[in-house]
This record gives structure tokens, sequence and C-alpha cells, in this order.
């Protein structure tokens, strides 16, 4: 035989033998496959078919009377698949289609229909078309010509997401909170957004999407693997109405005396619900905003507010009446070689311990509690204790600020002065909500509640939970010491630090404050104060508390307590008084109707119409719109704060069965 053919003959022998080998090869991976079919299949589905979760609808969070704090609303984003429709339905539908897409979102006919034809010649499966519409544009949109034909033979790919909106804007926005993951997929839980979590949240669903290209994922499907279980609905206790006064009174003063930041917080007595609370700092630019929650986060010195603790132990423990004679000299004292000074030069001589208080004399109540506790400290303390000063409020918002109460058998917080600068509010520390719920107490006759900021969570009209008072401690002190410790408080503002704050209109009682922020004796223009008010009314029959805390205000301006806090105080008290139907004691206003009461006139004429058409509320506030319309059994979804410059249901329609209506408010 030839050698060529020799060479030819070695060669097929090679290629037929590397064929067997390679028939064997794939026969052995048929086996494998066979034998772990089901890894295989896996692992090909988790690399072109995922499950993505579909975020719950979180839970709308009300405030006392119905109106909305927060609520989640669905937004959509459209896509389009150029490769499902048929070259005959693109054609016939493109132009109609982009035309109403012109109308609807505003470029022309002509920039939309060059934007189809291009993802058509790309094979985009995924292009984008429109994002974040609201519910109304959605259904709009949807039933576009060619959209209509559905995601098969249309090529509409819809997308939800929720957004949590929040119609009273900046509003106590940090008291209202929120949930939110950070960075490292931690939840960071804020207000009562994050300490009602729990039923606020919902079930998350699971919807099936396809990889199509590049990182891109199309729904395989219309429909969820699991469909999504809205979160319950949490009633808290602030009034809207309450709220908005107590943030304007304290914005206001705040930019007067351009203050740090400041806090204050309404509590109805009896029942120890917040029915306000607002926390405001400010930025660079002078503005100002929610930054922190101050009312329970930040433990400071009380200054001049703590005499009531320090008064209300001498009186309890009776060794000191009211109508003791107490020498408050020139207005200057000297212990452990550190002065102890009263703002009026010259001092009030001798006057008694009750109106020491009243013009908030440090020598008068530093000595009134020196002199007869010096030798025992520990019995001032523990009974401060017993009052429960020194324990937290448990509250279920995060971060609440620890109080602080120096112990006498502790070495490490115990001085020779710290008796007697516990007297006046130094060396202890307390958070504004914390030194609240003790004056609150004094009011409510010395039963001590706890503050409580949600009434009730419900799954539509169902109630789930309800959260009733809650009693901390069930006698602060004696009645006979409420008693002198109110007097007292009242007398403040007849006759003492505030007495201009009085009004004959309506009566007030509570206690100035005035804390030095830092100690720095050698610079004296660098000294920052934290000026303070805490009382309530009316004076004889209270039914509010309310404090007001007002840090670093300028002091070319003012820093007493009187001038700088009490006017909050007062303009929350005189604006509830007379809103309020509950109070007797205010005189008639006259004819005279601002724009709110006639704005609330117009609503309450409608709202007493049971209609079976939906009512025309363009124009209308918010909180007037969205109550009338839940009462005519419509389900209402707010967008915006303000007045209602869209509803997705024209008025005079008539009112179907579990509708929904979008309201977008500007």
């Amino acid at each position: 035989m030839p050698i060529t053919e020799k060479k030819i003959l070695h060669r097929l022998y090679f290629v037929a033998g590397a064929m067997f080998l390679f028939s064997v090869a794939v026969a052995v991976k048929l086996v494998f496959i066979q034998i772990d079919g089901d890894e295989y299949r896996q692992m090909a589905e988790e690399r072109t078919i995922r499950n993505f979760t579909i975020p719950a609808n979180r839970g709308n969070l009300y405030s006392d009377d119905g109106s909305l704090l927060a609520t989640s609303v669905t937004k959509y984003d459209i896509r389009f698949d150029a490769m499902t429709v048929s070259g005959k339905n693109f054609e016939k539908y493109l132009k109609p289609l982009c035309d109403n897409l012109s109308g609807m979102l505003g470029k022309p006919s002509s920039y939309y229909q060059q934007m189809f034809r291009k993802a058509r010649a790309n094979k985009n499966r995924y292009l984008l078309v429109a994002r974040d519409l609201g519910y109304s544009d959605y259904i709009r949109l949807k039933n576009f010509p060619l959209f209509e034909l559905g995601p098969y033979k249309g090529g509409i790919i819809v997308e939800q997401h929720v957004e949590r909106e929040h119609p009273l804007g900046k509003m106590a926005e940090r008291s209202i909170g929120y949930e939110r993951l950070d960075g490292e997929g931690h939840a960071l839980r804020v207000g009562l957004e994050g300490a009602y979590s729990e039923y606020l949240r919902g079930r998350n669903g699971k919807r099936l999407k396809q990889r199509i290209a590049k990182g891109q994922w199309k729904p395989i499907s219309d429909n969820n693997e699991v469909e999504p279980q809205d979160g319950y609905d949490v009633i808290s206790t602030i009034d809207i109405n309450i709220q908005d006064i107590a943030h304007h009174a304290l914005l206001a003063q705040l930019e007067k005396y351009k203050a740090e930041h400041g806090t204050v917080v309404v509590m109805e007595t009896e029942t120890g619900e917040v029915k306000a609370i607002s926390n405001l700092g400010r930025t660079e630019d002078g503005k100002y905003y929610e930054k922190l929650n101050y009312a329970i986060g930040e433990s400071h010195e009380p200054g001049s507010t703590f005499k009531l603790m320090a008064l209300a132990v001498a009186l309890e423990d009776k060794v000191v009446d009211t109508s003791d004679i107490v020498d408050t000299e020139k207005g200057v004292i000297t212990y452990y070689r550190r002065k102890v000074r009263d703002t009026k030069h010259g001092g009030y001589g001798k006057i008694s311990v009750g109106r020491a208080f009243e013009v908030s004399s440090n020598v008068g109540v530093v000595r009134t509690i020196h002199d007869h506790y010096t030798d025992h400290p520990e019995k001032f303390v523990d009974k401060l204790r017993e009052m429960g000063l020194d324990k937290q409020l448990g509250l279920s918002i995060k971060g609440e600020g620890s109080p602080y109460i120096p112990d006498p058998r502790n070495k490490k917080q115990w001085s020779g002065i710290a008796l007697e600068w516990m007297a006046f509010g130094y060396g202890v520390s307390l958070t504004p909500l914390q030194t609240l719920t003790f004056y609150n107490a004094i009011a409510n006759d010395g039963e001590m509640v706890k503050p409580r900021l949600i009434k009730e969570v419900k799954e539509w009209n169902k109630t789930i939970l309800k959260f009733d008072k809650e009693v901390i401690n069930p006698q602060v002190c004696s009645p006979e010491t409420v008693g002198k410790l109110r007097g007292m408080m009242k007398n403040v503002v007849l006759k003492g630090t505030g007495k201009g704050l009085y009004s004959p209109n309506f009566s007030m009682a509570g206690k100035t404050g005035t804390a030095q922020k830092n100690y720095n004796p050698k610079n004296k223009e660098r000294l920052q104060y934290i000026s303070t008010f805490a009382g309530y009314f009316p004076a004889d029959a209270p039914k509010y508390s309310c404090i007001v805390v007002i840090h670093e205000p300028d002091r070319s301006v003012g820093y007493y307590g009187a001038d700088v806090s009490g006017p909050v105080f007062k303009s929350i008290a005189h604006k509830i008084y007379t809103n309020s139907p509950q109070i007797d004691e205010v005189r008639e206003l006259g004819d005279d109707k601002d724009e709110t009461e006639k704005s609330y006139e117009s609503y309450y004429a409608r709202a007493q119409k049971r209609s079976e058409t939906v009512p025309d509320v363009m124009g209308m506030s918010g909180m007037d719109a969205i109550p009338l319309l839940e009462n005519l059994g419509l389900k209402v979804r707010v967008t915006g704060n303000g007045r209602v410059k869209k509803q997705s249901i024209s008025g005079g329609k008539k009112i179907a069965a579990d509708q929904t209506i979008l309201l977008e408010l500007s």
C-alpha cells in the first residue's frame, strides 16, 4: 500500500476515534444530566427566570379625626416590548398611539414615532415610555391604541411601585417618621412609621420575570405569583388642627429669635394623648425643618422648670410650706465657693417659698433645699426617684433620651455642690417629654400617665388592636401637695415671671425656665441658653398640658423663658381656646369669620347631603375633601398637600361599590 494511502487511513482512524470518544463523552454527560436534571434546570431558571418582590402597600397613618398623615400611593412605569407586536399592528396603530402619548405626556407625536421605530429596529424589548404615572393616567394610557391589545399583542409592560406620601408636607415629618433600608440592607425606623411598622408594613407579593437582555427583566405575565397584602391602618392621637397651631407658633418664634432648634408638645391631660409634637432645627441657610425628634430624644438640663420637682419633694416631706419665709439676701449666695445668683439685681430680700417659685428665685429655692436636705441628700434624691423622674417613659418610638438624677451614694456622680445645683435644674437631665409628663401629672391631680401617640390599629372598619390609657404612677404626690404646686404655677402667670403672658380671656398655669447651656465665664459673649415654658390650661380645670423648649436663641434679641418660649405657649393655648367647644370661658368671637371657618362651613354643608354621585371637590382643602368623599363610601388616595387640584373621577358621576378616587393636591 502506498505511503500516501497509509497516511490517509491513519487520519481517518484518528478522526473516527476522536468522534467515538466525543460520542462517549456526550453519552456520559447525558447520563449525568438525567441524574442531576433538577439541579441543572434550577440553574437555568435562576439565570433566566426570577421571582421579584412586589412591596405591599403600607397601611395609612391617620390623625385622631381620620385625616391622613401618611399614605401609600401606587405609581406605574410603562415600558414597551417591540418584538411581540406584529408588523401589521405596529404600522396600523403607531401614529394614533403616538398622538395620544403626545397629548398626555407633552412631547411631539413625531418624537414618540421615532422612539418606537428605533426600538423596533434595535429589537428593544424593554423601552421606557413613561415613569411614575398615577392611577388615573395609567388607566388612560393602558387604553391607548396598540396598548389596549395587551402585553402579547400590544407590547405594553406595566410595572408598579409604591411611594409614601405625607399630605401635611413637612409638618410633623420627623414625628410621623419613616421605615427604609440603609446601604447595607439594615432597616432604619423613625417616628410613628418606624415604631408601628409591624402593623403598617403588610406582606410583600411575588412576581415572575424573565431576563431578556443586558440585565433587564420583563414580567412573564400580568398576574402575580403571590399577591401583596396591604398593611393595617394606624390611628394616631395627633390632632392636625392643634399640630398646625403648634408648628406655626414654634416656627415663628424660632425665626424671630434666630434660634438653633426647638420643640413643642401638647398633651391631653387626663389621657396622656399627644395632640401635637413639633421639632424644628435650623439649616445652614437659616430655614427650619424637622431634623431630629428633640422632644423625645434630647435629654438636657431643664433649668428652672425643675424647681417644680424640687419643691414637690420638700412639700411632700412636709419640711417646708409655701408660706414659709426664705431669705434671698441680695440675690447672691455661695456654696462651696460657687455662687448662685438671681436674675434680679439686689435680690428679693425675705420672701415666701411660694413667692420664690413665682419669681423663679434661684437663691430662694436653692437655700430651701439646702437647709432641709444637706445632711441627708439621699432623701431628696430618693423622693425624686419615687416620683419616676429617673426612668424612661418606655415609648414605642425609638431613641428616647435617658434621664439622669445623680446619686449621693455614688461618689463618681456626687459633689459638694450637687444638691444645690439640682435644686434649680443643673446637674440633672430630662427630655422635654419627660419634663412635660411630670407637669401633666400635677395638672392631672397627681396621676402620672404615659404619653401616648397611638389610639388603635385597624383593618378598614375592624379594630385589630386598641391602645388605652396607661398609668405610670397613680399618685406622684399627695392631693395637698398637688394643690399647692398648682397654686404656685397659676401665680407664675398672674404675678410672677410669666405675668407678661397673662390674659383676662383665658387662664394658664406654668413655669418659666432659662438654663445656661455652656459654662464659659471667661467669654460671656459665647454663652448660650435654653429657654423653656411648661404648664397647662385652663388653670383651674386643666385639659391640655404643653411644653415649649427653644435652644440657643439670639441673645441680642432675648433668651429668657418668659420672653422666648412663653409666647409660643400662650399662642397655642389661645388658639386652642378659641377653637375648642369644650371650654366655656371663651367670650363670643363675633360675626367675623376667617377663611378657615368659611371653608369648614362649606364642607359641613356638603357633608350633610348624602349623595349617590361623586361631588366636585376641586379647590377644597385636602382635610375637608377626604372625609367628605370617604363618608360617601369612596376609597380615597392622595398625592401632594394643600387644596384639590385634580380628581380622578369627575363630579356628577355615579358612585360604584368599592370605588377608589385619587386626589391630586397642591
